[in-house]
């Protein structure tokens, strides 16, 4: 079992790679990616390697930075042994990494972004997003990295009224004493960080805010409804869902949101934050719902959430976000959301991932 193993997913990266053309610039250059196995920055580290595969060119240097080689050597098997890519142990929640001695570029996407692991370690997820990006950004300012690029999350944007999106500098009520939030107000103090490093020590920093990304590089293990659902319904599995669908959310495939930050890494403003959205994708859960059991004929079902469940939900009614700063960067989102979740299916089928 692969996603090499799909011809959807491998006709999807060449079509993004071509979209790309700055991808050239960072030839002979040497990216190190953070949280290398997870959602987003798998689908970034293969559009590096699809470019480094195809282009012909000298390659692009990849360091993998995750907890074990074990699953990203399982992960990227066809080209784990490359030269142009290494593994670097990495733990955002361990002050004893050891970093290769000069990387241009820094792409930190080590985060735990599960609802439930949140809602059960509040702690560790808040300091893990602050104490991890801390030890990048003094790294980077000592090996001289050209920029760091921070992952951060729509979810700093906090509650508003109101079904419009959310523009960059349009932020909502959090509430300080729910330990819910513990990953929200982490990434806002970890955005406030990237700035203060730049400002007080010269580091070159951007940061990008997803909305809510799926794809087949979703884990199985990952219980956010958009993946939990595209895996079921791969199974042809009825879809369940726990709670009315009104919530509105930008929903991005993960490739999209790859080919945006590495938009952003290349183009992006210093101390500026970027949203993430595919503004053909700005749906309800609801319509998600819907489009997915369409694509794979299922049945959706409703139920109501255990309480257990329910802490662990986006207290965000509307986390829909404006994306006019990333597309003035010249961005395009390829995928709009039947498109998107109609490919994730059949990747998860081609590739075997589902079983």
């Amino acid at each position: 079992m692969s996603i090499y193993q799909s011809k959807t997913w491998e006709d999807d990266l060449r079509v993004v790679t071509a979209s790309l053309p700055d991808l050239r610039t960072l030839a002979g250059k040497t990216v190190m990616i953070t949280g290398a196995g997870g959602l987003i920055c798998s689908a970034v580290a293969d559009l590096l390697i699809s470019w480094n595969e195809n282009s012909g060119g000298m390659p692009i240097g990849i360091c993998l930075a995750g907890r074990s080689e074990s699953r990203l050597r399982a992960r990227f098997e066809k080209v784990f042994d490359r030269p142009y890519l290494i593994w670097v142990p990495y733990d955002a929640v361990s002050e004893d990494n050891t970093f290769p001695d000069h990387v241009d570029y820094i792409i930190h996407g080590a985060s735990n972004a599960f609802p439930e692991l949140i809602a059960k370690e509040p702690v560790e997820t808040m300091m893990s997003n602050i104490n991890g990006l801390f030890q990048l950004l003094r790294y980077a300012g000592g090996c001289g990295s050209a920029r760091v690029l921070y992952i951060s999350s729509s979810e700093v944007y906090g509650r508003k009224e109101g079904s419009e999106p959310y523009g960059e500098d349009e932020y909502g009520f959090i509430d300080l004493l729910n330990p819910r939030n513990s990953y929200s107000i982490g990434k806002r103090a970890a955005e406030t960080l990237c700035v203060s490093f730049s400002d007080e020590y010269g580091v070159d920093t951007v940061m990008v805010r997803p909305g809510h990304i799926y794809g087949p590089t979703a884990s199985k293990r990952d219980n956010r409804v958009s993946s939990a659902w595209a895996y079921a319904a791969a199974r042809g599995q009825d879809l369940v869902m726990k709670s009315d669908g009104s919530q509105i959310r930008s929903y991005c495939y993960c490739l999209d949101c790859a080919s945006a930050i590495l938009t952003v890494l290349l183009r992006g403003e210093n101390r500026s934050a970027y949203n993430i959205s595919n503004p053909n994708s700005i749906i309800s859960i609801r319509q998600m719902a819907e489009i997915i059991a369409k694509k794979a004929e299922v049945r959706l079902e409703l139920q109501l959430p255990s309480k257990e469940e329910a802490k662990a939900f986006n207290p965000m009614s509307n986390s829909s976000l404006r994306s006019e700063k990333l597309q003035g960067l010249g961005w395009k989102g390829l995928f709009d959301a039947e498109k998107g979740f109609m490919h994730t299916i059949q990747i998860l089928k081609e590739s075997g991932l589902c079983e």
